[in-house]
Protein backbone atom coordinates (compact mmCIF):
# COMPACT_ATOMS: atom_id res chain seq x y z
CA UNK A 1 0.00 0.00 0.00
CA UNK A 2 1.71 3.37 -0.79
CA UNK A 3 1.46 5.85 1.69
CA UNK A 4 2.01 9.80 1.29
CA UNK A 5 3.01 11.85 4.36
CA UNK A 6 5.20 12.90 6.97
CA UNK A 7 5.89 10.84 10.19
CA UNK A 8 4.98 12.30 14.13
CA UNK A 9 8.11 14.78 14.52
CA UNK A 10 8.65 17.18 17.12
CA UNK A 11 9.91 21.03 17.49
CA UNK A 12 11.94 21.70 20.83
CA UNK A 13 10.27 18.48 22.43
CA UNK A 14 6.47 19.62 21.40
CA UNK A 15 4.49 17.75 18.55
CA UNK A 16 5.23 20.37 15.52
CA UNK A 17 2.39 21.90 14.22
CA UNK A 18 -0.34 19.78 12.15
CA UNK A 19 1.35 16.38 13.17
CA UNK A 20 0.01 13.69 15.55
CA UNK A 21 0.53 14.38 19.24
CA UNK A 22 -2.30 12.30 20.99
CA UNK A 23 -5.14 9.45 20.68
CA UNK A 24 -8.24 8.35 22.68
CA UNK A 25 -10.72 5.76 22.03
CA UNK A 26 -14.20 6.22 22.92
CA UNK A 27 -15.40 3.40 24.32
CA UNK A 28 -18.40 1.56 25.99
CA UNK A 29 -17.37 -0.26 28.60
CA UNK A 30 -14.15 1.71 29.33
CA UNK A 31 -13.51 -1.00 32.06
CA UNK A 32 -12.91 -3.96 29.81
CA UNK A 33 -11.09 -1.40 27.38
CA UNK A 34 -8.55 -1.63 29.64
CA UNK A 35 -8.35 -5.16 29.86
CA UNK A 36 -7.67 -5.49 26.53
CA UNK A 37 -5.49 -2.96 25.71
CA UNK A 38 -3.20 -3.38 29.45
CA UNK A 39 -2.87 -7.14 28.09
CA UNK A 40 -2.05 -6.38 24.42
CA UNK A 41 0.08 -3.70 24.85
CA UNK A 42 1.43 -3.90 28.51
CA UNK A 43 -0.21 -0.53 29.51
CA UNK A 44 -1.15 1.04 33.09
CA UNK A 45 -3.84 3.04 33.66
CA UNK A 46 -4.40 6.23 36.20
CA UNK A 47 -8.07 7.88 36.87
CA UNK A 48 -5.85 11.68 36.80
CA UNK A 49 -4.28 13.08 33.99
CA UNK A 50 -0.54 13.16 32.73
CA UNK A 51 1.62 14.75 35.62
CA UNK A 52 -1.53 14.37 37.87
CA UNK A 53 -3.50 17.42 36.57
CA UNK A 54 -7.41 16.86 36.32
CA UNK A 55 -9.05 17.05 33.08
CA UNK A 56 -10.92 15.30 30.69
CA UNK A 57 -13.87 13.53 30.92
CA UNK A 58 -15.05 11.99 34.17
CA UNK A 59 -14.24 8.07 34.18
CA UNK A 60 -11.51 8.81 31.89
CA UNK A 61 -8.75 6.22 32.29
CA UNK A 62 -4.82 7.26 31.14
CA UNK A 63 -2.58 4.97 29.55
CA UNK A 64 0.95 5.04 30.30
CA UNK A 65 3.66 2.46 28.78
CA UNK A 66 7.16 2.15 30.73
CA UNK A 67 5.86 5.37 32.52
CA UNK A 68 5.40 8.01 29.61
CA UNK A 69 1.72 8.64 28.73
CA UNK A 70 0.37 6.53 25.05
CA UNK A 71 -3.42 7.36 25.06
CA UNK A 72 -6.79 7.94 27.12
CA UNK A 73 -10.08 5.87 26.79
CA UNK A 74 -12.77 7.44 27.41
CA UNK A 75 -16.41 6.35 28.31
CA UNK A 76 -19.02 7.11 25.60
CA UNK A 77 -21.76 9.27 27.05
CA UNK A 78 -24.17 8.68 23.90
CA UNK A 79 -24.69 4.80 22.36
CA UNK A 80 -25.46 6.70 19.51
CA UNK A 81 -22.19 7.70 19.03
CA UNK A 82 -19.43 5.21 17.04
CA UNK A 83 -16.86 3.38 19.16
CA UNK A 84 -13.33 4.88 17.11
CA UNK A 85 -10.03 6.45 18.17
CA UNK A 86 -9.49 9.74 17.57
CA UNK A 87 -6.38 11.16 16.48
CA UNK A 88 -5.33 14.92 17.59
CA UNK A 89 -3.28 17.30 15.73
CA UNK A 90 -0.56 19.23 17.34
CA UNK A 91 -1.56 23.10 17.21
CA UNK A 92 -0.21 26.49 19.24
CA UNK A 93 -3.33 28.02 18.98
CA UNK A 94 -6.46 26.20 18.28
CA UNK A 95 -8.92 29.05 17.81
CA UNK A 96 -7.25 30.25 15.08
CA UNK A 97 -6.83 26.88 13.36
CA UNK A 98 -10.41 25.77 13.80
CA UNK A 99 -11.53 29.98 12.08
CA UNK A 100 -9.02 28.75 9.01
CA UNK A 101 -10.79 25.25 8.43
CA UNK A 102 -14.19 26.36 7.30
CA UNK A 103 -12.02 28.41 5.00
CA UNK A 104 -10.01 25.43 3.98
CA UNK A 105 -13.20 23.25 2.88
CA UNK A 106 -13.79 21.48 6.47
CA UNK A 107 -16.20 21.94 9.73
CA UNK A 108 -15.82 22.22 13.08
CA UNK A 109 -18.00 20.11 14.81
CA UNK A 110 -16.66 21.25 18.50
CA UNK A 111 -14.89 24.70 19.29
CA UNK A 112 -11.95 24.80 21.15
CA UNK A 113 -12.32 23.43 24.85
CA UNK A 114 -10.01 23.85 27.72
CA UNK A 115 -9.18 20.58 29.93
CA UNK A 116 -8.56 21.73 33.56
CA UNK A 117 -4.91 22.51 32.65
CA UNK A 118 -3.93 19.86 30.52
CA UNK A 119 -4.37 22.10 26.90
CA UNK A 120 -7.95 22.52 24.92
CA UNK A 121 -9.09 19.97 21.99
CA UNK A 122 -11.43 21.08 19.16
CA UNK A 123 -12.85 18.11 16.55
CA UNK A 124 -13.58 19.06 13.21
CA UNK A 125 -13.96 17.25 9.78
CA UNK A 126 -11.87 17.36 6.36
CA UNK A 127 -13.61 17.89 3.06
CA UNK A 128 -13.43 14.29 2.43
CA UNK A 129 -15.59 13.23 5.91
CA UNK A 130 -12.59 12.35 8.13
CA UNK A 131 -13.12 13.21 11.96
CA UNK A 132 -9.64 14.67 13.47
CA UNK A 133 -8.96 16.20 16.75
CA UNK A 134 -6.95 19.29 17.36
CA UNK A 135 -4.77 20.05 20.32
CA UNK A 136 -3.17 22.72 22.07
CA UNK A 137 -1.01 21.90 24.56
CA UNK A 138 -0.55 23.21 28.34
CA UNK A 139 0.50 20.65 30.77
CA UNK A 140 -0.30 18.15 28.39
CA UNK A 141 2.28 18.04 25.29
CA UNK A 142 0.97 14.81 24.23
CA UNK A 143 2.95 11.60 23.30
CA UNK A 144 6.54 13.94 23.60
CA UNK A 145 9.99 12.67 21.96
CA UNK A 146 9.87 9.54 24.09
CA UNK A 147 7.92 6.30 22.66
CA UNK A 148 7.74 2.92 23.82
CA UNK A 149 9.38 0.87 20.91
CA UNK A 150 6.47 -1.58 21.09
CA UNK A 151 3.25 -0.51 22.73
CA UNK A 152 3.13 2.91 21.94
CA UNK A 153 1.96 5.25 18.76
CA UNK A 154 3.16 4.77 15.60
CA UNK A 155 1.38 6.90 12.91
CA UNK A 156 -2.08 7.50 11.85
CA UNK A 157 -2.80 6.68 8.39
CA UNK A 158 -6.05 9.19 6.88
CA UNK A 159 -7.59 6.57 4.54
CA UNK A 160 -9.93 8.00 1.96
CA UNK A 161 -11.07 7.20 -2.03
CA UNK A 162 -9.06 9.93 -3.40
CA UNK A 163 -5.46 10.85 -1.95
CA UNK A 164 -4.53 13.47 -3.99
CA UNK A 165 -7.92 15.55 -4.23
CA UNK A 166 -7.88 15.03 -0.20
CA UNK A 167 -4.23 16.56 0.14
CA UNK A 168 -4.81 20.12 -0.55
CA UNK A 169 -7.10 20.56 2.23
CA UNK A 170 -4.31 19.15 4.72
CA UNK A 171 -1.21 21.20 3.02
CA UNK A 172 -3.30 24.67 3.20
CA UNK A 173 -4.34 23.65 6.44
CA UNK A 174 -1.01 23.09 8.06
CA UNK A 175 1.10 24.30 5.11
CA UNK A 176 2.63 21.46 4.28
CA UNK A 177 2.70 17.68 4.30
CA UNK A 178 1.85 16.77 7.91
CA UNK A 179 -0.11 13.03 7.75
CA UNK A 180 0.26 10.01 6.07
CA UNK A 181 -2.77 9.44 3.65
CA UNK A 182 -3.33 6.21 1.67
CA UNK A 183 -6.66 5.21 -0.60
CA UNK A 184 -9.64 2.97 0.93
CA UNK A 185 -9.23 -0.06 -1.60
CA UNK A 186 -7.11 -2.54 -1.24
CA UNK A 187 -7.23 -2.34 2.74
CA UNK A 188 -10.83 -1.77 3.47
CA UNK A 189 -14.35 -1.85 1.14
CA UNK A 190 -14.40 1.32 -0.31
CA UNK A 191 -17.74 2.16 0.21
CA UNK A 192 -16.23 2.80 3.80
CA UNK A 193 -15.97 6.10 5.17
CA UNK A 194 -13.13 7.94 4.61
CA UNK A 195 -11.30 7.82 8.54
CA UNK A 196 -7.37 8.08 10.51
CA UNK A 197 -6.84 4.58 11.49
CA UNK A 198 -4.70 4.95 14.70
CA UNK A 199 -1.21 2.42 14.78
CA UNK A 200 0.83 1.19 17.64
CA UNK A 201 3.81 -0.33 17.30
CA UNK A 202 4.30 -4.26 18.43
CA UNK A 203 7.87 -5.83 18.00
CA UNK A 204 5.76 -9.24 16.93
CA UNK A 205 2.88 -8.92 14.51
CA UNK A 206 2.05 -12.43 14.71
CA UNK A 207 1.74 -12.97 18.28
CA UNK A 208 0.30 -9.69 18.79
CA UNK A 209 -2.52 -10.86 16.23
CA UNK A 210 -3.18 -13.93 18.47
CA UNK A 211 -3.45 -11.62 21.50
CA UNK A 212 -6.29 -9.84 19.96
CA UNK A 213 -8.34 -13.08 19.17
CA UNK A 214 -7.56 -14.14 22.57
CA UNK A 215 -8.63 -11.05 24.05
CA UNK A 216 -12.21 -10.95 22.03
CA UNK A 217 -10.91 -8.35 19.41
CA UNK A 218 -10.72 -9.74 15.22
CA UNK A 219 -9.23 -8.75 12.75
CA UNK A 220 -10.84 -6.76 10.06
CA UNK A 221 -7.49 -6.85 7.21
CA UNK A 222 -4.72 -10.02 7.62
CA UNK A 223 -0.97 -8.41 7.61
CA UNK A 224 0.19 -6.34 4.24
CA UNK A 225 3.23 -4.64 3.49
CA UNK A 226 3.45 -0.47 4.03
CA UNK A 227 6.54 1.32 4.01
CA UNK A 228 6.94 1.00 7.33
CA UNK A 229 6.84 -2.80 7.97
CA UNK A 230 4.02 -5.08 7.71
CA UNK A 231 0.41 -4.16 9.10
CA UNK A 232 -2.61 -5.68 10.53
CA UNK A 233 -6.13 -3.66 10.97
CA UNK A 234 -7.66 -5.34 13.77
CA UNK A 235 -10.87 -4.49 15.92
CA UNK A 236 -10.73 -4.55 20.06
CA UNK A 237 -13.65 -6.46 21.76
CA UNK A 238 -15.51 -3.46 21.57
CA UNK A 239 -15.37 -2.80 18.18
CA UNK A 240 -12.92 0.26 17.47
CA UNK A 241 -10.70 -0.23 14.73
CA UNK A 242 -7.04 0.55 15.04
CA UNK A 243 -3.67 -1.21 13.22
CA UNK A 244 -0.57 -3.05 14.53
CA UNK A 245 2.66 -1.99 13.12
CA UNK A 246 5.73 -4.31 13.70
CA UNK A 247 8.83 -2.22 14.21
Amino acid sequence: MAENGASVNTEGGEAAEGVPCWVDASLPDVEAGKRFYGELFGWSFDAVGPRGVAGGPRGAAWAHREGDPVAALLPKRDGRMPTVWTVYLATRDATVLTRRIPEEGGQVIAAPTPLGGLGRQALAVGPEGAVFGLWEPALHGGFGERRPASGGFARAVLHTRDPEAARPFWDGLFGGPRIAIAPLAGVFPEVMPSHFLVHFSVSDLESALGAVYRLGGRVQAQPFQTDRGPVAVVTDNQNASFALLES
